[in-house]
């Protein structure tokens, strides 16, 4: 018994030792000593770099050119390609989140004959999510206040709320946008008053005597709203001279739908979720505009609810490309 107690405190001293000796090799690791301070810094240097960004010699928005020959014009530009640029996560999520919903809004924006550049003043709106709320109340991707999203003959109601309806509200923007571009003939002045508000930068255009957005001083959300949209536009039309690395398979899908028309109340949806094949959580992903676990639909309206097709509940990009391969 003596014995084994001497074996077993030899034990432990033995593995107490090997404990502290790999404990002070992490600790030599994470804290170095003064003697590497050279090493490190050098190393630093050579390895972590940040660049200025070059800004392109002629660029449009809208088909409308932007003065890039001019100092302030081009200073702007530059603010928010660096931001945009160097936040490397949000730009990858817009770019992640633009191949789901761009293919969503762009055919909507051609239909009604608003420049495609727009997509990119959703992408500033709201980053592409169909829930976000903003701190003053606007709502879904294009942002909507409640007044002007009925005005545009958008739904809002405890149980309906068609500004989170994507392909909805996009034809409401599209409306609100035309007939902006009604007031001031211009679209670069149409994006800058979907910002600051129409009688706004109309008010500043005749105190101001300016005919154009780029010669106008506004405050400096509104006055840096331009200049985030065109950024978006850059980096997102060619990435890869930003330096943003992704494979195909690593951005978000544009998932394959069905609509399912009804014209009554539903009195539980989870359980008419069930009944067509998913849960109440796909339900509200696809529909986020059905506010309530229920419908009343009072008048007998005629309601589109979007579902994943059959056979596109759960996938993997990778295979839903496969898929589409062998269609093809």
């Amino acid at each position: 018994m003596f014995k084994n107690n001497i074996t077993k405190n030899i034990l432990l001293t033995l593995a107490l030792l090997a404990c502290g000796y790999v404990v002070a090799q992490l600790f030599n690791y994470s804290i170095l000593s003064d003697d590497n301070n050279e090493h490190i810094g050098t190393e630093y240097m050579d390895k972590y770099n940040v660049y200025a960004i070059q800004i392109p010699n002629q660029l449009q928005f809208a088909e409308e050119e932007v003065p890039l020959d001019r100092w302030d014009v081009k200073e702007s530009l530059d603010r928010e390609l660096l931001v945009n640029t160097y936040w490397q996560s949000q730009t990858l999520l817009f770019l992640k989140r633009a191949n789901r919903y761009f293919p969503i809004i762009e055919p909507i924006l051609k239909k009604e004959n608003v420049p495609d550049d727009f997509k990119y003043l959703a992408l500033i709106e709201s980053g592409l999510i169909p829930t976000v709320v903003s701190p003053a109340g606007a709502v879904g991707v294009w942002q909507f206040m409640a007044p002007t999203a009925k005005d545009y003959k958008l739904e809002v109601n405890k149980e309906i709320d068609e500004r989170y309806n994507i392909e909805k509200s996009t034809y409401a923007a599209c409306k609100y946008l035309k007939d902006s571009y009604e007031k001031f003939g211009s679209w670069s002045l149409v994006a800058a008053s979907y910002n600051a508000g129409r009688s706004h930068i109309l008010s500043q255009m005749k105190l101001q005597d300016a005919g154009n957005y780029y010669d106008l001083l506004l405050g400096e959300e509104s006055a840096r709203y331009m200049f985030r949209i065109v950024a978006a536009k850059l980096i997102m039309e060619n990435p890869q001279n930003f330096g943003f690395k992704f494979r195909e398979c690593d951005l978000y899908p544009n998932i394959p739908t069905r609509k399912l028309k009804i014209k009554t109340g539903i009195k539980d949806f989870a359980l008419f979720a069930k009944e067509n094949g998913v849960n109440y959580k796909l339900l509200k992903f696809f529909n986020p505009w059905l506010r309530k676990p229920y419908l009343t639909n009072k008048y007998k309206k005629e309601y589109e609810i979007t579902l994943p097709a059959k056979g596109y509940i759960n996938f993997a990009f990778s295979e839903y490309k496969t898929s589409q391969e062998k269609k093809n």
